[in-house]
């Protein structure tokens, strides 16, 4: 990029690059379209890779690469899981440090490098580092951003990642792969078996050829039905990852030696939620009906939904299966509300949040939890309820009596929010939540009340 162009980038930063384009620019030695680029990916950068963003030196490309790279968050949280996963030697036998650990050197590819934001990130992380990318507009890109980071301990290719495997000679520690999840045609994919490169055709020779193998996966598809495609003998961990109450990514860690049973570890921002199916049934992988055993999180000294002496959600409670809910008579104040985050509502491990918090379902397909304690490092909102009313107009008209708006959401009930709406005449917005839903005995209601 000449110096015409980044000052005209610099000049520009905060305008809307559809306006610029419009305008044009009179000066010949402006690269405009170069220029609306970088324009455009330091305003998404702004919020995507602020660190980045901060460095005028770094070059963005084109629109569709910025909006399929990972977050500045997101690629963090796999630095810190490779970091965890990188093996350690014991310190020898003659050293005098106690306690101490001595990282063997370590080795990272990336076999789909792409703007190399993962990369960038979890090569802090090893003594030498591979990117691999097949898109020469984005080597080009990376390789100079990655020099102006100033990462000295990488090496670039510009080839084909599946092509770079088979003449690979050497032994990594990762291998990382985020398959493209777009058709020849630019759809979107979800499956495995449709994005490039294939990884189930790979997956024997990277896992011959490193110590774990790391897939960055659509959030979009069963975690259950990948590890039964990838092999559940060799899946070590998966990783639901969510930023913010949107789920971002899902991370699957592969490993030819699996040192420990798969764990499934749920991650909102500060929240991190960890079940860990049992040994003994390898086979069972399935998002729904798996068998857990709670681990991260031990269950709370004397606080079960089961507990009479702590909850009162137990007297008649309706059994479904193993799960008892409570009925609507047991729903008294005070009465506290859970929705969980947006990585454990993709995981469908609500059984084992149950069991872990203390907290009981109100129904099989609500996806709400109640409680009368307060349970503070609950994965998801928490909310405080003032008022549980039945459908009846009545009691309807006594529960909303002085609220004009709300902010509402229906959980496996049968109108939408913006009937409910309608219905209810209030507008949007306010301190005032409400939670549509129907408990297990069939009774619908509505949950009012405040987020805490």
């Amino acid at each position: 990029m000449n110096e015409a162009t980044l000052q005209y980038v610099r000049q520009h930063s905060d305008d809307d690059v559809r306006m610029l384009a419009l305008r044009g620019c009179k000066d010949a030695d402006v690269d405009l379209p170069l220029a609306l680029q970088q324009i455009q990916g330091r305003q998404t950068a702004r919020h995507k890779l602020p660190t980045w963003a901060a460095n005028d030196g770094i070059m963005y490309p084109p629109h569709l690469n910025m909006e399929q790279c990972s977050s500045e968050r997101t690629a963090r949280y796999k630095a810190d899981l490779a970091r965890r996963l990188l093996p350690l030697r014991p310190t020898n036998a003659t050293d005098k440090r106690p306690h101490t650990d001595i990282p063997l050197p370590t080795t990272l590819i990336d076999l789909t490098g792409g703007f190399g934001v993962d990369f960038a990130m979890m090569s802090e992380v090893f003594t030498q580092a591979i990117y691999v990318e097949r898109n020469s507009q984005l080597y080009d890109i990376s390789s100079a951003n990655l020099r102006i980071l100033g990462r000295q301990n990488v090496e670039t290719a510009c080839a084909d990642g599946v092509e770079f495997l088979s003449r690979y000679t050497g032994h990594a520690n990762m291998i990382f792969l985020d398959p493209a999840r777009r058709d020849d045609h630019g759809g979107r994919t979800y499956g495995i078996a449709d994005c490039t490169p294939n990884v189930l055709h790979m997956r024997d020779e990277l896992l011959a050829k490193a110590d774990v193998v790391v897939l960055k996966l659509s959030p979009m598809l069963d975690w259950g039905k990948a590890v039964s495609d990838l092999g559940p003998e060799q899946v070590q961990e998966v990783h639901i990852v969510s930023v913010g109450g949107e789920c971002k990514e899902m991370l699957v860690v592969l490993s030819a030696r699996p040192l420990v049973p798969t764990r499934l570890v749920c991650v909102n921002d500060a929240d991190i939620f960890e079940v860990s199916p049992l040994p003994s049934h390898p086979s069972t992988f399935t998002s729904s009906g798996l068998p857990f055993t709670v681990s991260g999180s031990p269950l709370k000294p004397d606080v079960s939904p089961l507990a009479t002496d702590v909850s009162p959600l137990t007297s008649d409670a309706t059994v479904a299966g193993s799960q008892l809910y409570p009925p609507y008579s047991e729903l008294t104040s005070p009465l506290y509300l859970y929705e969980p985050n947006a990585s454990i509502m993709k995981a469908g491990c609500f059984a084992e949040l149950s069991q872990c918090f203390g907290v009981a379902a109100l129904a099989p397909n609500s996806h709400l939890f109640v409680s009368h304690d307060f349970i503070s490092d609950f994965p998801g909102r928490k909310f405080l309820l003032s008022t549980i009313s039945t459908m009846n107009k009545r009691d309807l008209k006594e529960a909303l009596r002085g609220i004009a708006q709300a902010n509402i959401a229906v959980r496996n009930f049968p109108i939408s929010v913006a009937e409910l709406r309608r219905r209810l005449k209030l507008s949007e917005g306010g301190s005032t939540y409400i939670f549509a839903t129907t408990l297990a005995e069939g009774n619908r209601v509505l949950l009012i009340g405040s987020r805490l």
